[in-house]
């Protein structure tokens, strides 16, 4: 029951100038004044088209929509989803930043974003002027081997707890994705415990499930099944660690799972 009954969530979220000429004291001789020795400012200067990536191994971010937003497989080129200020569960509509592209006056023009859709690892081109970016030092590791979930903030490891993870015939998905919302269940005893992460990533198998079968970092009522690969794809860890986590996974983390 990991990725059903999504709707049982709710929305959790002077210049100076100088005269040119001065004017000498005796007899009205006009000098000219020795050149300044103040460094001219500097002159940015980009290349239409400029593609540069965002983010560093610390700091990544995320983009939100401002207003309806559409996708693109390339800037201005062919439509590959339209996205509302906010998704199905009512949660901000959040993309994680990739790179961005810049004009000849380096204002980001374009942005390349992950997107919350199938298939997992999509990506397309967003108008810069329909999001606001944010900065997010948090990203975090699912190690599938390990059975294990890892929390990073700044580059430093800030926790750390067991995990379920799918079993044989649903799978976890194995790539790079974010977290695009935090879900609070009506039912904080119930299969999801007290939250759900959720992630940019859906079953590879459960295509017929509610939302497409979306994956998420949540808690659990069953916590013998932590440590074990019995999960329809989601990843479950301890409530206790999963109210832990819950605060510090804001939208735009990076996820990577991992084998």
């Amino acid at each position: 029951m990991d990725m059903t009954g999504w709707g049982m969530f709710r929305n959790c979220v002077v210049t100076a100038t100088f005269a040119a000429l001065v004017v000498a004291g005796c007899g009205g001789t006009r000098q000219t004044p020795p050149p300044s020795s103040a460094p001219s400012p500097p002159v940015h200067r980009c290349t239409a088209g400029t593609r540069s990536l965002a983010g560093s191994t610390t700091v990544a971010w995320a983009a939100a929509a401002q207003r309806p937003t559409t996708a693109f497989r390339t800037p201005g080129g062919t439509a590959i989803e339209r996205f509302g200020v906010v998704n199905i569960n009512k949660a901000a509509m959040v993309f994680g930043v990739l790179g961005e592209r810049v004009d000849a006056r380096c204002r980001v023009s374009w942005l390349r974003v992950a997107l919350p859709i199938r298939p997992n690892g999509a990506t397309g081109w967003v108008r810069a002027a329909n999001v606001v970016r944010t900065p997010v030092r948090t990203r975090i590791t699912v190690d599938l081997s390990e059975r294990r979930v890892r929390l990073y903030r700044d580059g430093r490891l800030v926790l750390t707890a067991p995990a379920a993870i799918g079993s044989s015939a649903t799978p976890t998905p194995l790539g790079r994705y974010y977290v695009n919302q935090r879900l609070i269940p009506s039912d904080p005893n119930g299969p999801y415990g007290p939250g759900a992460v959720g992630i940019s990533a859906f079953s590879p198998v459960l295509t017929g499930w509610a939302q497409g079968g979306p994956i998420a970092i949540h808690g659990t009522n069953e916590p013998w099944s932590i440590g074990r690969a019995v999960s329809n794809g989601c990843i479950r860890i301890p409530n206790a660690a999963l109210r832990k986590l819950f605060p510090l996974a804001v939208s735009g983390t990076p996820v990577l799972i991992r084998r």
